[in-house]
């Protein structure tokens, strides 16, 4: 129990460090952008002396950067991100009224990608050299060489503008309409993420049907689903690992998705936020996205301890 402790006080350390380094290239956003750092929070506003003096003097521009960013950061860990400058309503607001599409999009995708990735990846392995093990391996590298967004637009146009079984845009009203409508976009998201976890599951599973434990478990007597099952088990640290990959993959895709299916999610909110140069939004959702992907990693670390014993007792017998 004190192994599993260390171990996940390590990864949450290095998981602080991390936020709080990317923290610091999200904060100089407002002073990366082209134009003056008044001009890039008035917006489109005219910009006279007594406009410069009152931003300056809101946003503490006078103070050290230093100083600057732990009152940012203070400021964002308290739950204030700032005001958009492109509407004047509150960033906390405009992001949590998107903020539950785009997540219901991500684990949606991330739903199918386990669902059909993880059995087709153990199929693959058990029919190792068959022709459905050669089918499942060259679907897979075809999930993955497609772009979620290109594949988001091809199944637009074949299954909801062609054949008509999907609507071509929004969220829907309603759990099963939401579902619905929300079925393209996370199959655009899902098919990448299937054919990682194929190629990760089979590969795994292939080594461990090849260790010693696995012949002598067969000549106990143990059947082939026993067997398997204890395969499955050892296997899954690189699985789990895979999944992780996905899931952040899947929550930074889900932006382009979100505007490719006109989703009014954070994707659709980032974009516009770039395009009228509304810092404190873009900041706010970089921020969030970094934090949502520490999460998963840190979700992820705590996943091995259940699936190897060994982590938690520190690789005692």
């Amino acid at each position: 129990m004190r192994e599993w402790g260390r171990f996940l006080l390590v990864r949450l350390a290095g998981t602080v460090v991390v936020v709080l380094i990317l923290s610091i290239g999200i904060f100089s956003l407002v002073y990366l952008s082209p134009g003056s750092v008044e001009q890039t929070l008035l917006g489109n506003r005219p910009v006279t002396d007594a406009t410069r003096a009152a931003v300056r003097a809101q946003y503490h521009l006078d103070d050290p950067l230093l100083t600057q960013y732990l009152r940012w950061f203070g400021d964002a860990i308290r739950g204030d991100l700032g005001t958009s400058i492109r509407t004047g309503g509150d960033v906390v607001s405009m992001v949590g009224n998107r903020l539950p599409l785009t997540l219901a999009v991500t684990l949606y995708g991330g739903l199918l990608a386990v669902l059909v990735g993880v059995p087709l990846g153990i199929l693959a392995a058990v029919r190792r050299g068959r022709l459905l093990d050669r089918l499942v391996v060259a679907g897979s590298v075809a999930g993955l060489s497609a772009p979620p967004f290109a594949l988001g637009l091809l199944l637009l146009m074949v299954f909801a503008v062609r054949l008509d079984w999907f609507p071509v845009y929004g969220s829907g009203e309603g759990f099963l309409d939401s579902l619905w409508h929300l079925t393209l976009p996370a199959v655009a998201l899902g098919l990448a993420g299937a054919g990682l976890l194929v190629r990760f599951t089979r590969s795994s599973l292939v080594r461990e049907l090849g260790q010693d434990y696995v012949t002598f478990a067969r000549a106990r007597g143990l059947s082939d689903r026993q067997v398997l099952g204890y395969a499955v088990r050892n296997s899954l640290v690189p699985v789990l690992t895979a999944a992780g990959l996905i899931l952040t993959s899947t929550l930074v895709a889900t932006v382009l998705v979100e505007v490719v299916f006109a989703l009014p999610g954070l994707g659709s909110l980032l974009v516009d936020s770039v395009t009228f140069k509304d810092v404190p939004v873009v900041q706010a959702i970089a921020l969030l996205l970094t934090v949502a992907i520490a999460a998963i990693n840190i979700l992820v670390d705590a996943s091995y301890l259940i699936a190897d014993p060994r982590l938690r007792t520190g690789g005692r017998a």
